[in-house]
C-alpha cells in the first residue's frame, strides 16, 4: 500500500461515512415531522430526552424501534465515528507500509480518541 492508495481509501471512507450520517438524520428529520407534525410546542419549558437517550444501548435500542429521536442520535453517533474510523484506518494503512512510527502516533491518538468517548457522559 502507497500513500495515494492510503489517502483514497481514508476519502472515500469519509465521506461514505458523512453521507450515511446525514442520511440516517435525514431520516429521522422526516420521521419527526411525519409523526409529530400536529404537535403544539412550548417552548416556555424545557423537556430533556429521556435516560435511555444518553446511553449507547438505549440510542441503539430506540433507532432499531425507529423512533425519530433514536435515528437522529444514531446518526450523530456515526457522524462521530466517521473520524475515528479514519484514525483506524490510517493506524492499519501504516501498519501496512511498515512505517512504524506513524503507526504508533496514530494508535496513540486512536486510543486517546476512544477513551475519551466511552468515558464521555
Amino acid at each position: 500500500m502507497n500513500d495515494q492508495r492510503l489517502e483514497t481509501i481514508i476519502g472515500q471512507l469519509l465521506r461514505a461515512g458523512v453521507t450515511l450520517a446525514a442520511a440516517v438524520v435525514f431520516a429521522g428529520g422526516v420521521l419527526y415531522l411525519v409523526r409529530g407534525h400536529a404537535q403544539k410546542v412550548d417552548y416556555h419549558v424545557f423537556v430533556a430526552s429521556g435516560k435511555y437517550m444518553r446511553t449507547y444501548p438505549g440510542i441503539i435500542r430506540s433507532a432499531a424501534q425507529l423512533s425519530s429521536d433514536g435515528l437522529i442520535q444514531i446518526g450523530l453517533l456515526l457522524l462521530i465515528a466517521t473520524p475515528v474510523a479514519r484514525v483506524a484506518m490510517a493506524v492499519a494503512g501504516f501498519a501496512l507500509e511498515r512505517d512504524r512510527l506513524y503507526t504508533v502516533v496514530s494508535l496513540v491518538v486512536l486510543v486517546i480518541l476512544v477513551a475519551s468517548l466511552m468515558r464521555a457522559r
